[in-house]
């Protein structure tokens, strides 16, 4: 998958959240969004990933060649984020159940790897309302990084995750991330650091 942006802007009310961004993501390679908390990151993660608009400029998605609709961009992708809810009312089995309903497991892969990947097997069947932030946490990004799409989005990956909890999330990176285009949203090094590119996003205010 490749985005290309030309002359993105978004803004809400009268005010500028970026403008001006002329950019390409392309297929397997690793970008990091940076900036400070409130600067835009997540709102720029949000256009590119087709659930938000930009207020001025195209956007222009590619899939082997092929012209992506953005109504058809979440095929693609896999997301985990802050704002990305689990459904509680499910158990642990339910919630993977459900999730891959949508996306297809990636090669090699099934729920009892899964669960095994996250190193909850006594939680199984045990209600996602009852986990722990840090717990959710895992949940959100081992269905995203397990999920077999060429695109995989990331805002704020490490939030909740204790010091163990990072070294998992990287050893994910390493493991599931080669090959796709990876996009995170950080201001957290630890995060980010593998990524090949960085755009900060206070490079396009006004």
């Amino acid at each position: 998958m490749t985005i290309t942006l030309n002359n993105i802007g978004r803004r809400f009310n009268r005010d500028w959240i970026f403008r001006g961004v002329d950019h390409t993501f392309t297929a397997g390679e690793s970008y990091a969004i940076l900036g400070p908390n409130g600067s835009g990151k997540s709102t720029l993660l949000q256009v590119l990933n087709g659930s938000l608009s930009p207020s001025i400029g195209t956007i222009n998605y590619t899939y082997q060649d092929k012209p992506i609709e953005v109504s058809q961009v979440f095929n693609y992708l896999s997301l985990a984020a802050p704002y990305l809810e689990v459904i509680e009312e499910f158990t642990l089995s339910e919630m993977i159940d459900f999730h891959f309903k949508f996306k297809n497991y990636k090669h090699g892969l099934d729920k009892k790897q899964l669960i095994e990947l996250l190193n909850l097997p006594k939680s199984e069947h045990k209600l996602i309302r009852y986990f722990s932030s840090g717990m959710k946490q895992r949940l959100k990004l081992i269905l995203a990084f397990c999920s077999d799409t060429p695109m995989l989005m990331l805002d704020e990956p490490t939030s909740n995750l204790d010091a163990q909890g990072v070294d998992w999330y990287l050893s994910l990176v390493e493991r599931f991330a080669t090959g796709r285009l990876t996009i995170i949203c950080s201001n957290q090094e630890h995060e980010y650091g593998f990524c090949k590119y960085r755009l900060n996003i206070s490079d396009y205010k006004n």
